[in-house]
């Protein structure tokens, strides 16, 4: 079965983290498609490096292999995709991680870049954690499944996404989940 996977979350959230995670776990994540690995690796700007990871699903989705891209959701362009796979058989799955305030992302990319890491600027940060819900919300419609995150202290399933409901899932409840389910008109239990 070809899958197409999305890890999505807001910058320093943990996007990539959880993608090492996941690859332990799961057989089919396919070919990672990490823009900013890209650009870093390949000395682009980040404008190339978006078009490199463009580049690199279109090869993806016309030789209909699995793949797996981090995203942070902003824009439709990762809808697109996702409306695209859907259209050429692949199922499609959205790993999203969490954390309950913009400070924690940035404080996360302020600790990322002190170790040689890269920077993201703090507007764009605060633009996508105001515009996160809405972000999932368009994506979901195209997800055969979808889990959720925290990364407050190490990767919790709070979530997962089933027949158009937030199911909740054990008994931690970040705040951010809460803001989730009440944004997508309530969770099940």
């Amino acid at each position: 079965m070809k899958v197409y996977t999305v890890i999505g979350g807001v910058n320093g959230t943990g996007k990539s983290s959880l993608t090492g995670v996941l690859r332990t776990q799961l057989k089919n994540l396919g070919q990672i498609i990490d823009v900013d690995k890209l650009t870093a690796q390949g000395g682009l700007s980040p404008l190339e490096g978006g078009k490199e990871a463009l580049r690199r699903i279109r090869q993806c989705l016309e030789k209909g292999v699995c793949f797996t891209q981090e995203s942070t959701l902003s824009g439709f362009q990762t809808e697109k995709t996702a409306a695209e796979a859907l259209a050429r058989g692949y199922a499609v799955r959205l790993f999203y991680v969490g954390l309950d305030s913009p400070e924690e992302c940035l404080a996360r990319i302020e600790n990322r870049v002190r170790h040689g890491g890269h920077d993201i600027p703090e507007p764009d940060v605060l633009r996508r954690f105001a515009g996160r819900w809405p972000a999932v919300a368009r994506l979901l419609p195209y997800c055969d499944e979808a889990h959720f995150f925290d990364n407050n202290n190490g990767f919790a399933e709070v979530a997962e996404y089933s027949n158009g409901e937030l199911l909740l899932k054990g008994s931690y409840r970040p705040k951010w989940a809460a803001e989730l389910a009440e944004y997508l008109g309530g969770a099940v239990e």
